[in-house]
C-alpha cells in the first residue's frame, strides 16, 4: 500500500508504510566507544557541549515525530529495493526523504539561532564568537549536502 504525500517543502512523493527493522547489530570492535580516551575526537565533541535544555527542547515531541516519519521513509526505501521497485520510483522516495531531513535541519538551525546564539549575544564576551562560528560551520555543512 502506498500513499501520495507532500513534505514541508511541497515535494510530492510516494510514501510507503515501513516495516520494523530487525534489532540493531551490536557495536563492532572497530567502532569508537563512548568511553573514548581523553583528547580523542569523540571525547572532545561531548566534553565542550552544553547540556540541555537546548533550543529544540520545547518542541521535542514534534521533532521526534518528524524524525520517526523520516525513518519510516528510509525503511520504505529499503523495502522498495528488496522488492525490486522501479529505480525512478525509488529516487522519488530518496528525494522526499532528503527534503524531509533538510527541512528538519533548517528548523533545528533556526531554533539554535533563536536560543543558543541569541543567549550568547545577550551574555556577550567570547561565547558569541564561538556560537556564531558553530552556526556558520553547521550552515556550511548543510550547503555541502
Amino acid at each position: 500500500m502506498t500513499t501520495e504525500a507532500r513534505d514541508p517543502a511541497g515535494v510530492e512523493a510516494e510514501i510507503t508504510p515501513a516495516r520494523p527493522l530487525p534489532d540493531a547489530d551490536p557495536p563492532s570492535q572497530d567502532s569508537p566507544s563512548r568511553d573514548a580516551a581523553p583528547g580523542d575526537a569523540s571525547s572532545r565533541e561531548t566534553s565542550s557541549r552544553p547540556q540541555g535544555p537546548h533550543g529544540y527542547s520545547h518542541d521535542k515531541d514534534a521533532h521526534l515525530k518528524r524524525l520517526r516519519r523520516i525513518e519510516g521513509q528510509i525503511r520504505g526505501l529499503q523495502r522498495m529495493v528488496e522488492e525490486d521497485v522501479y529505480c525512478i520510483d525509488i529516487l522519488t522516495q530518496v528525494s522526499a526523504s532528503t527534503k524531509g531531513l533538510q527541512s528538519f535541519a533548517l528548523q533545528l538551525l533556526e531554533e539554535h539561532l533563536r536560543h543558543c546564539v541569541a543567549a550568547a549575544a545577550v551574555g556577550g564576551g567570547p561565547e558569541i564568537d564561538e556560537k556564531v562560528a558553530e552556526a556558520t560551520a553547521a550552515i556550511a555543512r548543510l550547503l555541502r549536502t
